[in-house]
């Protein structure tokens, strides 16, 4: 499809057809395809009708503004050549969100063969090509202002680009980065944290596809880094293969926006993480616990300082991914130890918030704080009420009762002066599976 698009050539407005990302088949990567770069041009004033950019003449293209910012959009493996269905999503959304110019790199011939191995060998090719066009662009453009956005190859792409350049670019973003031909290589041979001032990596298939091990100054673990929620679980269902691998780039399309932003928690483990160890973040100070994807520029300087920070979060199983997370705080006076696992729902305003911590079996004793992490797959501006449900899922028992002594709910996410304050409710029975709801009242303590 063509579309018309407006374009400036001195002072007269013209037409000319849109530059589109190549479309191959299956028959294409059975064959095999040789490598081909091109860069496709997009600012707000054609944001959706791409430029095909030379690498040595910008003078054709009054459009780009040396003096914005450039964002790179850098692709992967296209083993049956199509588009990428997400590539005009997240080229809009970024347009949306500041005025820049971005590049998206298709090297659809080269990536599209069934030779895994092949497309692997190409990176380093697409790396000095890009190279080649930002050397250009540097008689304008500032190498600081520069963002790459690298998405499974395109990462390790983005860090032979960076690293040409003696890292001096401002940010390379990776998307579950490959990890098929680049696990256990050196530094020099796939992406690392010198390849640019800062590199930000998020994993979400890091057992199959991607890379299990820290990269950038900050590595995200979305659900720990592995499998996703919504994405299927054996090798007989459909998207098996790259839903989790992909889920990245939704992921990070989610966050530039910022109107679902999903808080995330250094933690040296997962476990921890889950077990409710990591939730102050007092080593950023006044900041907060970093926040995935776009906005993470905010907390360089600090990120910086660490040297390199692995954070952990939860994500719904589609958009809008964000989850809000409660701290949960339980003292029971039973006799003896309760085993189980919790489930709560929050009320307010018409709307209902659930968090299940199962992820273990929760250990409760007598007079004991036991500290719980609780992500709920929407965020309740105001909770009316609280309903909570005991379970063992042992049905050959007797049922149990969990008597709480105090529970306790803070609101992990910062909002304002008007955020409601640590909820309490004190002497609240729990039969096994049955789901009590109570109002709860503010704390009294003043230091939780």
């Amino acid at each position: 499809v063509i579309y018309a698009k407006a374009c400036w050539a001195g002072a007269l407005l013209c037409s000319e057809k849109c530059d589109e990302f190549t479309d191959l088949n299956l028959g294409h990567s059975i064959i095999g395809t040789s490598l081909k770069v091109r860069l496709l041009l997009y600012t707000r004033l054609n944001g959706t009708c791409g430029t095909l950019m030379s690498h040595t003449d910008l003078s054709a293209y009054p459009q780009f503004n040396a003096s914005k910012p450039t964002t790179f959009i850098i692709h992967g493996y296209r083993p049956t050549g199509s588009p990428p269905n997400w590539l005009n999503k997240l080229t809009e959304r970024l347009l949306v969100r500041k005025d820049i110019n971005v590049i998206v790199v298709d090297w659809n011939y080269g990536a599209a063969t069934l030779k895994y191995w092949e497309a692997v060998k190409n990176t380093r090719k697409v790396a000095s090509n890009i190279t080649a066009l930002i050397n250009m662009l540097q008689h304008g453009a500032d190498l600081s202002s520069i963002h790459m956005i690298g998405v499974s190859l395109g990462a390790h792409i983005s860090g032979f680009t960076g690293a040409n350049l003696k890292g001096e670019i401002g940010r390379i973003t990776a998307l579950d980065p490959a990890g098929p031909g680049f696990k256990g290589k050196n530094p020099e041979d796939r992406l690392d944290s010198s390849d640019a001032q800062f590199v930000d990596a998020l994993h979400t298939d890091m057992d199959l596809l991607g890379f299990r091990e820290p990269l950038g100054h900050i590595d995200f673990y979305a659900n720990g880094g592995a499998d996703q929620p919504g994405c299927p679980k054996t090798i007989f269902s459909g998207q098996y293969f790259k839903c989790d691998h992909r889920r990245s780039v939704f992921l990070f399309i989610d966050s530039i926006n910022a109107t679902c932003t999903s808080r995330t928690y250094p933690c040296s483990s997962y476990k921890d993480f889950l077990d409710g160890k990591c939730l102050t973040c007092s080593q950023f100070g006044n900041a907060g616990c970093p926040i995935l994807g776009y906005d993470v520029i905010k907390w360089k300087d600090i990120l910086l300082e660490q040297n390199q920070t692995k954070a952990y979060f939860r994500t719904n199983e589609k958009s809008p991914y964000c989850m809000t997370n409660y701290r949960i705080d339980v003292v029971i006076w039973n006799k003896d130890v309760q085993w189980g696992y919790l489930t709560v729902k929050l009320h307010g305003n018409g709307k209902q918030a659930q968090a299940t911590i199962d992820h273990k079996s929760l250990n409760f004793k007598k007079f004991t704080d036991t500290e719980l992490l609780a992500a709920f797959d929407k965020d309740i501006q105001w909770v009316e009420k609280v309903s909570v449900k005991f379970s063992t899922g042992n049905v050959l028992q007797p049922k149990r009762k969990l008597r709480i002594l105090r529970i306790r709910l803070k609101n992990l996410e910062p909002k304002g002066n008007k955020a409601q304050g640590p909820l309490c409710r004190y002497d609240v029975l729990l039969e096994e599976n049955k789901e009590v709801t109570f109002r709860p009242i503010p704390c009294e303590e003043s230091n939780f």
